[in-house]
């Protein structure tokens, strides 16, 4: 009821502002009408104007309208997600609006073709970027970032041009990818990322970016086969349109970026305190006078900007787009930075009458950038002694380039080289920033060709081909000073080159036809893809008394090459009957070459459903509900990318010069085996899914909610081998399985639209629970040690997998704490009762992975301006808070080890743990932290301004400008510096900065 008077309101609202609207119009003739949609329905909100004037009216509660026009005159007829009408004033006009959602809504772009999105039986997501609402995205990636449901998508980090961790209804593997296929244009991409090059997707321009499809459960996505048991997505470029003169677009911005949180360590006055209490004035009397924040000098305020601009149009059977972007982002730690040059190409010429048509894409993207470790500087600025200068010119420090340092005496007879760094101390972060580069070089080019011949005379049947490919060449080079390489006295300059390239060929044949009721879409053929990879790296320290660096004889313990093939066969068959009766159903064979023989081809089918049931008779009165549509769905897919291409075979390799054998006075490299598995085969995932899609009010609302069920077997795992097989200590084998169920759900609303306002809200939720089923044979007591070491203890892990929990869950002792709350350090609860502590005391306790992610959209226009904003939430992931765990020692021997002091915080403090004793604190689940958190990841402000400029009837320089504020603010309980962490380890992560930036939009 309260809806229905809400809308009553609304609309009274509109017809009187409607009114006013129309209370200036000249004296001309009263044109009356009524606006409909497709069915007959009225339209209420319905803009109508003389074509090329302001103003206007709005269609009331019955669609009808009055305006003041000319007979004969020109009427435009307008309604969002409905294509603009434009038609001569009569009396008593009926005008109906068709249906708009040929954009998106209504062709959707799956594996191998395109269906129409009412038809779709899989668990589809079709996204097209808003450039009003899409923030700051410096890559494909981030334009992703809360916008689907069931797609979790963490960025890397702060770092210019980093890329991101993409997870679609959670992970389906343990040691292999647990990325989803990319294919851009129709092509499929290697996912490997070339050394120096910032992410995979660094190819593709944002501004290119068309439409986003994610296809995610097994019946979308069994088409791909044993490449997509991890989702794909589908990213289609922009095109030109037939027929059209050039048009140009240009879309620059200025961004200035800087930290949004930082550590809280102590400062030097703090520090010189703490010494004081925990090792008395001896302590003391060794710290130096200052205060330095090293934050401060390692942290900045970075300006970054880019600049894109694009000719679209088209020749008489010929639609082209050219683009060329560049893009120069600084990091917020000093001296890092990213410079990217991207351009692109695409024709769609046709021929014979549109029987023969093409689609040609080309992407070049040149790429310069400076990488620095976040672990170095930012762990070198949390730990470093706060009463130390930066730079230091006396006697000993000046041969180091006059930065302070731990130093220890190196003894040399040359007394420039008296001295060097403490390796095992927390090094100047200042002079690693300045006394170590490293650069990276990358260029990569990616081209597809697509042909689609309808045959004369049978033009039910396609011919399709495409043929592409992607090269790819970078190197980096890291050159480190003699004075700032640990203890290489002589320093280090290396290089590391790396290409790959790969080659794909598809063709297949599609037969549609409608036989009365019944209409049958099929379609078979058949696809060939090569990756191919290489690379080697060359360097040495650079001795200062000969000058010698970059050994070309290292090369060849370096150098290495290694392929892979995929040889596949698909079909698909698509049958509907009455329109409302829907069944698809797919196959496909995939042989791989990572496989020994025997196992090296995989089948993976699926089947999928779905019923219209809005176009029943039971719901045909039902004006208000425009779409209620039923799916079901099952499939398999398969899993390859194992992370080896010769892992079933044994394969003889160069040693290196540790492994050299003497003949006399010669040294000859010698061959040695690589460990091997003949018996490795696919990992297989299975998938249930059923989804029920709604739409209301003319489409005003839509929703869609997803129910699935994913297992996957003969899990890929490295399990450790015996000794005795000399093939290093661990070795990828099937060992068991897991599972993945959720629930995922969407809606988009347009709650006000009004001639001049409008309020657009889109909402997405998912809910995942990842278990491992089985490893090795279903032996409960079995783990295997998993994710990344933390900083305290001997290459410690305190992550695993096992049977019964989250894949990656947390393997840690139970903490005891004392009566007011506080933990006792190496007090751990017993848990198998035999009153000794020890790992069979660890436990498992919670997961890294967040149970629930959702993601809102908003945005309000009204007349040129607009707002949006857009939220992200993660609920239930947890983090190990390593920044903390690291500095909890705070005792004589935590504050000062190694010759050297060493800093800390107020909470660790607080704490009071010693680190003395083998406590092994630092394995305590205290450290294991609820990480669930509220982001405002953007909100923006733009005023979109009409023509500067008219000239021979054609309007130029119309555009927009914005500003963007980025990451504005994070509600959490959690103490780090950010609580989005990938993996779950907080280790001296490049932040995430807080960034503001301001944009302009021209279209000539």
């Amino acid at each position: 009821m309260k809806q229905v008077k809400m809308k009553t309101s609304i609309r009274i609202l509109a017809i009187l502002f409607g009114l006013f609207l129309s209370v200036g119009a000249f004296a001309q003739s009263t044109i009356t009408g009524q606006v409909t949609d497709a069915s007959g329905e009225p339209i209420i909100g319905a803009t109508v104007r003389v074509a090329g004037q302001g103003g206007g009216v709005i269609t009331d509660i019955d669609g009808n309208f009055s305006i003041k026009a000319e007979p004969g005159s020109m009427l435009s007829v307008s309604y969002i997600g409905y294509k603009t009408v434009e038609t001569a004033a009569s009396q008593n006009m009926k005008i109906a609006l068709q249906d708009d959602s040929q954009l998106l809504e209504d062709v959707v772009v799956i594996g191998y073709g395109t269906v129409k999105k009412g038809d779709l039986t899989g668990s589809v997501s079709a996204m097209k970027p808003d450039d009003m609402s899409k923030g700051i995205t410096n890559n494909a990636a981030d334009m992703l970032v809360g916008k689907v449901a069931g797609v979790d998508v963490i960025t890397s980090g702060g770092a210019p041009g980093s890329g991101s961790q993409i997870r679609i209804r959670g992970g389906s593997s343990l040691n292999a990818s647990n990325d989803p296929l990319l294919v851009i244009d129709g092509l499929t991409i290697d996912n490997n990322t070339a050394t120096g090059m910032s992410n995979v997707l660094a190819m593709i321009n944002p501004n290119d970016i068309e439409t986003f499809n994610i296809l995610k459960d097994a019946s979308a996505t069994a088409i791909y086969g044993s490449r997509a048991s991890n989702g794909v997505i589908i990213i289609t470029t922009k095109k030109g349109k037939k027929g059209s003169g050039p048009k140009f677009s240009y879309n620059g911005d200025v961004t200035v970026s800087t930290t949004q949180k930082r550590y809280e360590v102590l400062n030097g006055d703090e520090y010189r305190t703490l010494v004081g209490k925990v090792i008395g004035e001896s302590g003391v009397a060794m710290l130096g006078n200052a205060n330095t924040d090293w934050q401060d000098e390692i942290f900045r305020t970075a300006v970054s900007t880019s600049h894109n601009l694009s000719m679209t149009g088209g020749l008489k059977n010929m639609p082209y787009r050219v683009s060329i972007g560049y893009q120069s982002d600084q990091g917020i730690i000093k001296n890092s930075f990213m410079n990217r040059f991207n351009a692109s190409v695409n024709l769609a010429p046709s021929f014979l009458d549109d029987h023969l048509n093409f689609n040609i894409t080309a992407k070049y993207m040149a790429e310069k950038d400076r990488y620095v470790d976040s672990g170095a500087a930012i762990g070198g600025a949390l730990s470093m002694d706060p009463t130390r200068p930066v730079m230091d010119d006396s006697e000993p420090y000046k041969w180091l380039g006059g930065y302070w340092q731990n130093i220890v005496s190196a003894n040399f007879s040359d007394p420039s080289w008296a001295y060097t760094k403490n390796p095992n101390a927390p090094q100047n972060p200042v002079a690693y920033l300045e006394q170590n580069e490293c650069y990276a070089h990358s260029n990569d080019f990616t081209a597809n060709v697509e042909v689609d011949y309808k045959i004369h005379g049978f033009e039910d049947l396609r011919l399709h081909a495409s043929y592409g490919g992607q090269y790819t060449a970078s190197r980096q080079s890291d050159i480190n000073s003699p004075y700032g390489y640990s203890n290489n006295y002589y320093g280090w300059d290396g290089r590391t080159y790396y290409w790959k390239y790969s080659i794909t060929a598809n063709a297949y044949a599609q037969y549609t036809h409608t036989f009365g009721a019944h209409y049958i879409d099929v379609m078979a053929g058949a696809e060939e893809s090569h990756y191919h990879r290489s690379g080697y790296n060359i360097g040495q320290g650079t001795d200062p008394y000969t000058g010698e660096a970059n050994n070309p004889a290292l090369r060849n313990e370096t150098e290495w090459a290694t392929h892979n093939s995929l040889v596949s066969y698909f079909g698909r068959l698509n049958y509907t009957l009455l329109d409302r009766y829907m069944l698809t159903a797919t196959i496909r064979a995939d042989g791989s070459s990572r496989f020994a023989d025997g196992h090296k081809w995989g089948y993976f089918p699926s089947v999928a459903l779905a019923w219209k049931i809005n176009d029943e008779k039971f719901m045909k009165n039902i004006k208000w509900w425009n779409e209620f549509k039923l799916r079901l769905g099952w499939g398999q897919t398969g899993q390859q990318d194992i992370g080896y291409d010769f892992l079933y075979t044994p394969l003889y390799v160069n040693s290196n010069s540790y492994a050299q054998y003497p003949f006399g006075d010669t040294y000859y490299y010698t061959m040695r085996p690589n460990k091997y598995n003949p018996d490795l085969t696919w990992e297989t995932t299975t998938t249930w899914n059923a989804g029920l899609d709604f739409a209301f009010l003319n489409n005003r609302i839509t929703a869609n909610i997803d129910a699935y069920y994913r297992e996957t077997t003969d899990l890929i795992q490295e399990v450790t081998l015996p000794t005795l097989m000399n093939f290093g200590q661990r070795m990828a084998q099937n060992i068991g399985s897991l599972e993945n169920y959720g629930v995922e759900f969407t809606v988009g609303a347009k709650p006000i639209v009004t001639k001049d306002f409008v309020w657009d809200v889109q909402y997405n939720v998912a809910w995942n629970h990842n278990e491992i089923t089985e490893l090795i044979g279903g032996d409960e007591d079995y783990y295997v040690e998993s994710g990344s070491t933390i900083s305290r203890g001997n290459s410690t892990h305190v992550q695993a997998h096992t049977v019964g929990q989250p894949a990656n869950s947390f393997w840690v002792y139970q903490q005891v704490y004392d009566e007011n709350g506080k933990p006792l350090e190496g007090v751990y609860v017993d848990r198998d009762g035999n009153g000794i502590i020890n790992n069979d005391d660890r436990y498992f306790y919670k997961s890294p992975a967040a149970d629930v992610f959702m993601g809102l959209t908003m945005k309000f226009t009204y007349k040129n301006w607009d707002l949006s904003t857009a939220f992200r939430a993660s609920l239930g992931n947890y983090v190990y808070y390593d920044f903390l765990s690291n500095r909890a020692a705070v005792s004589a021997s935590g504050l000062y080890s190694n010759s050297a002091f060493t800093n800390t915080t107020q909470a660790a403090v607080d704490l009071g743990f010693s680190g003395t004793n083998g406590t092994e604190y630092y394995l305590s689940d205290y450290f294991v932290r609820n990480a669930s958190y509220l982001k405002c990841t953007n909100i923006t402000l733009g005023y979109s301004f009409p023509a500067l400029l008219k000239y021979a009837g054609q309007d130029y320089f119309s555009g927009r400008i914005f500003a963007t504020v980025q990451n504005p603010f994070i509600i959490t309980k959690y103490k780090g510096l950010d609580p989005e962490v990938a993996g779950g380890i907080d280790r001296n992560p490049y932040p995430r900065p807080f960034s503001v930036q301001i944009g302009l939009n021209l279209n000539f």
